[in-house]
């Protein structure tokens, strides 16, 4: 059965289908994250009926969430199952009030928010994001429960913040998973930094993503688009961090 939810009628929600950003507000003219016109936006309810966030298993404890069909640049998020309940890490763009609660949204960075702000409606779900993340204006009209500043545990995962990409980029650790999101990017031709952002401070800091993790029994590297073995990722991610 689907939960009960009524978006309040005196505020608007548009979703750009060519990055899947989530607008809060009157229809702007163009998407303030990718630039897109306003003849790629659909509301939240014409995109709840189009798309289905499904769920892919990752290993027994964490799952990949991603749409069908896929909506713009598809950015993944992950489902946790943790001792204290489930725990997304990112949240998808698409809104779909059958899911799973979960107890918190923690983000790797502002960029993707996604409908967080429908599903912290439906659940009461606390929001995480690093306070230097949350100034930026795109983040504005979404609620922040905990602006965190440090390094932390919760829900038995960790938090390490890294900056980089962007100045609040925080990667996490479950267990022997790795959630990087879109601090590099894979592809035929081998690994990259993700080219949108500052790119020396991108390479400054990924050598202390590779301090964090180079010693860690990690299994398993969950990134925007992609899940990949540990053991197969570091060494690319080395010669990039060490810029070899």
């Amino acid at each position: 059965m689907m939960a009960s939810y009524k978006f309040p009628e005196h505020v608007k929600q548009w979703v750009c289908l060519t990055c899947g950003y989530n607008m809060i507000g009157e229809m702007p003219d163009v998407c303030p994250f990718c630039g897109a016109t306003h003849d790629h936006f659909m509301t939240w309810e014409e995109v709840e009926n189009a798309y289905r966030v499904t769920s892919h298993p990752v290993n027994d404890g964490v799952s990949q969430l991603l749409s069908v069909p896929k909506l713009g640049l598809e950015h993944a998020a992950y489902r946790i199952e943790t001792e204290s309940g489930g725990v997304w890490i990112d949240s998808p763009s698409a809104f779909n009030r059958e899911l799973s609660p979960v107890q918190a949204i923690l983000f790797t960075h502002h960029h993707f928010l996604g409908a967080c702000n429908q599903y912290r409606r439906l659940w009461n779900a606390e929001v995480r994001l690093h306070e230097l993340d949350a100034k930026h204006r795109l983040v504005t009209l979404f609620a922040i429960d905990r602006r965190f500043s440090d390094d932390y545990v919760a829900f038995g995962i960790e938090a390490y913040h890294v900056g980089g990409h962007t100045p609040g980029f925080t990667v996490y650790i479950y267990r022997e998973v790795l959630f990087i999101c879109d601090y590099v990017f894979l592809s035929d031709s081998g690994m990259q930094f993700n080219p949108f952002g500052p790119k020396k401070d991108t390479l400054k800091q990924a050598g202390l993503i590779f301090e964090i993790v180079k010693h860690k029994a990690l299994k398993t590297v969950c990134g925007y688009n992609y899940v990949a073995h540990f053991a197969d990722w570091l060494p690319g991610f080395e010669r990039l961090a060490l810029n070899r």
